[in-house]
């Protein structure tokens, strides 16, 4: 099946679903499981809808029509933030977000998905995979009732978007600012007002003046929501979200029922996901980021060093303050720091290395 004839069917199924009044519980008929799958995002979103789109596209594909996953945005069954309670709860089978929209739920889950200057995505994927990471998400999930994949990162995010130049630490005093996640703990411990909004909510607010920055994700995105409109200076590096861990979240019950061939088709198309959605972020961030700068003249400027010591200093102190109430929250930090130890020093021989060399002046 061609990718845009997928998410025609897609849209099509999402529509007549928005028409319904009631989700009647799929049956497993003649041995095909029918499976709704809830997201956060909106309907086809670049890179995170579509990621989505993709996942349910392997899964069926793959299992030759016995799983039939039918993908429902943001608001066509529950809201974004109610996808993992309709998981939970056995009212669909399925879902994609991100770990951090559910800290209200199990404070460890927002640390599964990016940790202010943490790991990179490849470290990221490295720590799930050989870490121990896939077990402890495991054990954080279950309290959701849920079985965790990561399915899906973003890679390094911006920093976002700001209707004011940012000098020093004392900006973020009084900040309106959609940051969510560990990040938008530091930002209120830097004085800011943090508001967590879902991804279809941002452009009205910042157009609004109901926030006075955003962070999204990067320029594919950023620029598929037009938030350049909104907001004049657009900085980076994504410190708060130097990777972000997308997620695909399955009941319980229904994850457990489920034969072991269809588990690892599951289970390997989660894996493809994860890697496809990496590679089209970094594949799309860099022309879109062209187009901002050279279609839209978008001011992009980099936080000061001094900004960045700040916000690094505060991100280790609220980190380790959070952690200590919460021994899930404690043992999650425990393992991602350490391997984060491990990462730092291959890494100064290895990417970090070659990215300056990248950069010297020669001719190529």
């Amino acid at each position: 099946m061609k990718r845009r004839q997928f998410l025609s069917g897609a849209a099509l199924a999402g529509a007549s679903a928005a028409v319904a009044s009631a989700f009647p519980k799929p049956a497993i008929a003649q041995n095909i499981r029918e499976w709704r799958m809830v997201t956060t995002w909106p309907k086809n979103f670049p890179g995170l809808g579509t990621g989505a789109n993709l996942l349910a596209e392997y899964i069926n594909k793959a299992s030759d029509g016995r799983m039939k996953v039918t993908v429902y945005g943001a608001g066509e069954i529950v809201p974004a933030f109610e996808a993992i309670d309709a998981v939970g709860n056995g009212t669909v089978e399925m879902g994609h977000g991100a770990p951090y929209y559910w800290k209200g739920k199990v404070a460890a889950a927002q640390y599964l998905a990016a940790m202010p200057f943490g790991l990179t995505a490849q470290e990221q994927n490295a720590w799930f995979q050989y870490g121990g990471g896939q077990e402890i998400a495991d054990k954080i999930y279950a309290k959701l009732n849920c079985k965790f994949f990561p399915s899906g990162n973003t890679g390094t995010q911006m920093g976002g978007w700001f209707n004011k130049e940012m000098n020093t630490i004392d900006d973020f005093k009084g900040l309106k600012m959609r940051i969510p996640g560990l990040g938008g703990e530091v930002i209120q411990a830097a004085g800011g007002n943090v508001v967590n909004l879902p991804g279809g909510e941002i452009p009205p607010a910042l157009q609004s003046g109901a926030i006075d920055a955003t962070e999204w994700v990067g320029p594919y995105n950023d620029l598929a929501f037009g938030l350049y409109k909104s907001a004049k200076y657009y900085y980076y590096p994504g410190w708060h979200e130097p990777a972000t861990t997308l997620e695909n979240f399955i009941n319980l019950s229904a994850w457990n029922d489920l034969p072991d061939d269809l588990k690892a088709i599951v289970e390997q198309a989660n894996r493809a996901t994860n890697q496809m959605v990496l590679s089209e972020f970094v594949a799309r961030n860099n022309q879109a980021l062209k187009t901002l700068q050279e279609k839209h003249n978008v001011d992009v400027r980099p936080f000061s060093d001094d900004i960045l010591t700040n916000l690094g200093n505060l991100s280790g102190k609220v980190l380790r303050d959070l952690v200590a109430s919460d021994p899930l929250s404690q043992e999650v930090f425990d393992s991602l720091v350490a391997f984060r130890e491990q990462a730092a020093s291959w890494a100064k021989y290895s990417e970090l290395a070659f990215m300056q060399a990248r950069t010297l002046p020669f001719k190529y």
